[in-house]
């Protein structure tokens, strides 16, 4: 018998998402920290990546396995900008997302199997 969450949640796709989200988090906070201002750039590319994960998050949404495929470049390409300070984690990140939609690739078609 399959759990409910392997049914319907992609794990690693929400893992990607929080890691982005507490990412945002950490990054504005430290800028603070230093007197700086976040780059607005940045922690766009970074929301919208976190967007993109959580919608694949739903193993039935349509078009998740793009989502997952941009949102995991996004944050690789970020992670790689920033990998002198945060970059390491979002790079992580990145890398769990582009996994969950290569996964979701290797999957049967939705309304078969």
């Amino acid at each position: 018998m399959t759990s409910r969450w392997r049914t319907g949640w992609d794990l690693l796709a929400a893992i990607a998402a929080a890691t982005a989200v507490i990412m945002i988090v950490l990054y504005v906070g430290l800028i603070r920290q230093q007197g700086g201002h976040a780059a607005a750039w940045f922690i766009g590319g970074l929301a919208a990546a976190a967007l993109l994960s959580i919608y694949g998050v739903a193993r039935a949404a349509p078009g998740r396995r793009s989502a997952l495929a941009v949102s995991g470049v996004m944050m690789v390409v970020l992670g790689l900008l920033g990998i002198l300070s945060i970059g390491f984690p979002i790079l992580g990140a990145g890398v769990m997302a582009l996994v969950a939609a290569a996964r979701a690739m290797a999957g049967p078609p939705l309304g078969r199997g």
